[in-house]
């Protein structure tokens, strides 16, 4: 295809010892933790949790609860716009490696996890809110999410993709405060019991966009349903050790960033309403700036509609109807 794009990958180890690279989206969970006197220490914390959570739940043959450690690689996607050689800075993700100690082996967990993007954040804080300044009822533009959507899937279905990762992704988020959730009766060993939304959001249609298909499920232990985001067969196609290292990575991060729903002190019921304002939660020791994260999404949607949304109009129209 004439305007065709192409990706460049490039990885970087979530440790201890992270900085934030320029081309970061600083709202990223594990961006916002790195910055500040407490950086080195939240890092810690995180990680430490992280691998306490993941031989929680891989606790067969696993009697000391330290079998298992988990590795970080932040996923950087850099995307060349109609191969002129101009990059832009389109998709961050992470990917999870397990370390099993008692055999040595470092094994593939699953890419994907938190999800960031600079064209997401335009479309959510430049352009859904541009379109309902004036009016007075909340509206959806036309087409939101197309490009997006295309230029995600575009991804994943590329050579650069099949050639970094075995399996296609999968995403977890958090559940929406808007929603009302309900318990059913199907449970899986690791992922837990499956919850269902009493009407669809704006993510999941955002997400669907995207190829992406999603399922509320509350691991063991755990105090609130996960939003898992995937293609294909989410129980099946992933193994356990896979399906553990993403709820103990995404779980970690929404205790740190949604205390409220995540860390709160009762468990979710058979009827659940999450609450962003539920003061009967406990906090982790981990430093957080949620104000600020939510300001710097409107700057980095505006830093998308300057440097690709607005120069490449007629290029990325181009190719999205294309591929119509």
């Amino acid at each position: 295809m004439k305007n065709d794009f192409t990706f460049t990958i490039k990885r970087i180890c979530l440790d201890e010892n992270y900085h934030p690279s320029n081309s970061t989206r600083i709202t990223t969970n594990f961006a916002n933790l790195a910055r500040g006197e407490s950086r080195k220490q939240n890092l810690r914390n995180a990680l430490k949790m992280i691998n306490n959570r993941f031989n929680a739940l891989a606790n067969w043959d696993n009697p000391q609860g330290t079998r298992y450690s988990v590795e970080l690689e932040i996923i950087s996607v850099d995307i060349d716009i109609a191969n002129s050689g101009d990059v832009f800075p389109s998709i961050e993700v992470l990917k999870t490696n397990i370390i099993d100690h008692h055999t040595d082996e470092r094994i593939e967990g699953i890419v994907g996890n938190n999800f960031s993007s600079y064209v997401r954040d335009y479309d959510f804080s430049v352009l859904l809110l541009d379109h309902n300044k004036s009016k007075s009822q909340f509206s959806i533009p036309d087409n939101f999410g197309d490009l997006h959507g295309k230029l995600f899937q575009h991804f994943v279905s590329s050579d650069t993709y099949k050639s970094h990762f075995k399996k296609p992704p999968v995403i977890c988020l958090s559940v929406s405060d808007n929603k009302t959730y309900h318990r059913t009766e199907n449970q899986h060993p690791i992922l837990g019991v499956e919850y269902q939304p009493n009407e669809t959001s704006l993510t999941e249609q955002y997400f669907k966009k995207m190829g992406l298909q999603v399922r509320y499920f509350m691991p063991p232990n755990s105090v609130a349903p996960l939003a898992f985001y995937f293609f294909g067969d989410l129980l099946n196609d992933y193994t356990n050790l896979e399906l553990i290292s993403t709820i103990s990575t995404m779980e970690t991060f929404q205790k740190i960033y949604r205390p409220e729903i995540y860390n709160a002190n009762a468990v979710a019921g058979s009827r659940y309403k999450p609450n962003l304002k539920n003061q009967d939660h406990s906090l982790t020791q981990i430093i957080y700036d949620r104000e600020e994260r939510s300001q710097l999404a409107v700057a980095q949607g505006k830093f998308a509609e300057q440097y690709f949304i607005k120069p490449y109009k007629t290029v990325l129209e181009q190719w999205s109807s294309n591929l119509a």
